[in-house]
């Protein structure tokens, strides 16, 4: 059973769909350990108690400076012995030694089709807000392996979804969310899970078995 921890900052949508695809067997060979979430008071952490899964928050309020939390927050990762690290709508920078430690072991999940609307600023709304200020007719998400550049990593998987005429951000986001995102991260963990992909030479490979 692959051990999985899920990192969050808001509501958990993206949490709840790996929740409900593990308990339908839509992910398989999976076990979800634990939920860390930088906020206190979001919903994500309460979705994860709903479902059994111990959930803590690590924030970097609670720290004298950005350094001494990067250490506490890699501890508590280590303390739940993760074989894969999920990113799903997780606002923090992740740590170079997390990423170092855990090299090809992270996934995150991003509201665009990358390299579209990515990189430093572009994260939860404001990546729908200047899909719409560019004028594109298709966005989507992205699921990628998490490197030391941000939204850089091996592309696992994208899917598209149409930018209509009256969207707002706002309901291009859920649009994105419920035709793309709650879609791909599952079957990205369940790929994983069950060795269907790899990282060979810095691109993602499918394994035929």
């Amino acid at each position: 059973m692959l051990r999985v921890v899920v990192l969050v900052s808001g509501g958990g949508t993206n949490l709840q769909a790996i929740i409900d695809a593990v308990a339908a067997g839509t992910i398989s060979n999976v076990e979800l350990v634990g939920v860390i979430s930088n906020n206190k008071t979001v919903k994500s952490l309460e979705r994860a108690k709903v479902a059994g899964i111990p959930a803590v928050s690590v924030s970097p309020k609670d720290y004298e400076n950005r350094a001494v939390f990067n250490e506490a927050f890699l501890q508590k990762v280590d303390e739940f012995q993760p074989d894969l690290i999920v990113l799903a709508g997780f606002l923090v920078a992740i740590p170079e030694a997390m990423v170092c430690k855990y090299s090809n072991r992270i996934i995150n999940i991003h509201p665009s089709l990358i390299p579209s609307f990515c990189g430093v600023g572009y994260y939860g709304l404001k990546v729908h807000e200047k899909a719409l200020e560019r004028g594109v007719k298709v966005t989507g998400a992205t699921v990628h392996f998490v490197t030391e550049g941000m939204d850089e990593g091996p592309i696992i998987a994208q899917k598209a979804v149409a930018v209509l005429e009256d969207d707002t951000a706002e309901s291009l986001q859920l649009r994105v969310m419920e035709q793309a995102e709650w879609h791909l991260l599952p079957q990205a963990i369940d790929d994983i899970a069950n060795g269907r992909i790899a990282v060979v030479d810095g691109s993602v490979k499918r394994i035929h078995q």
